[in-house]
């Protein structure tokens, strides 16, 4: 499961207590809920081409449901030139929140083009409130809060890295790439 799953779990959970506090079961995944910081995960280059030039930066990849669950959890900060990357197996609503996760963060939604759809800047450190991507989306990345606004990174931009390039559909042939040329 992944963390957009249990928040829409505890969200629907919520609604259909009518907002009370209830104890429950969890599934099992929750009995090892993560209680520090995961290691270092596997890294690449990601590039954010703005209107004012090429962002730079180093990512983990959270590509398990391990990972993606506990993602910068118990971190102290995020640096200026890294985040985290979550693409999804197939693109869809993509819900964040901010439990155990001490530093702020810019979220950024990746959309199926490869381009920005949207950004939650400053998301407030432990909050449980949902944060979405209001559609679906490939990938969502997470950056050290107030990046974006610094770097003038806004919706539309262009995000380019090998794991979401790997996802990306593929572009349908053009109308020269399917003329056919008389002998």
């Amino acid at each position: 499961m992944t963390r957009q799953t249990i928040g829409k779990f505890l969200l629907l959970l919520c609604v259909a207590s009518g907002g009370l506090t209830a104890t429950i079961a969890l599934p099992a995944f929750a009995e090892s809920e993560p209680t520090a910081a995961q290691p270092t995960l596997p890294q690449e280059k990601l590039t954010i081409q703005s209107a004012n030039g090429a962002h730079p930066f180093t990512v983990e990849k959270a590509e398990t449901p391990a990972q993606q669950i506990t993602g910068e959890m118990f971190r102290p900060s995020v640096p200026a030139d890294q985040g985290m990357l979550f693409v999804w197996n197939a693109p869809q609503e993509s819900d964040m929140w901010m439990k155990n996760t001490f530093a702020p963060l810019d979220i950024v939604f990746i959309g199926t083009d490869g381009r920005i759809s949207s950004i939650t800047e400053n998301a407030v450190p432990q909050s449980l409130a949902r944060i979405s991507s209001h559609g679906p989306v490939l990938a969502t990345l997470e950056l050290q809060a107030g990046i974006t606004e610094k770097l003038g990174i806004v919706v539309g931009d262009r995000v380019t890295s090998s794991s979401l390039d790997a996802k990306k559909p593929k572009q349908a042939a053009s109308a020269a790439d399917l003329s056919v040329k008389a002998p």
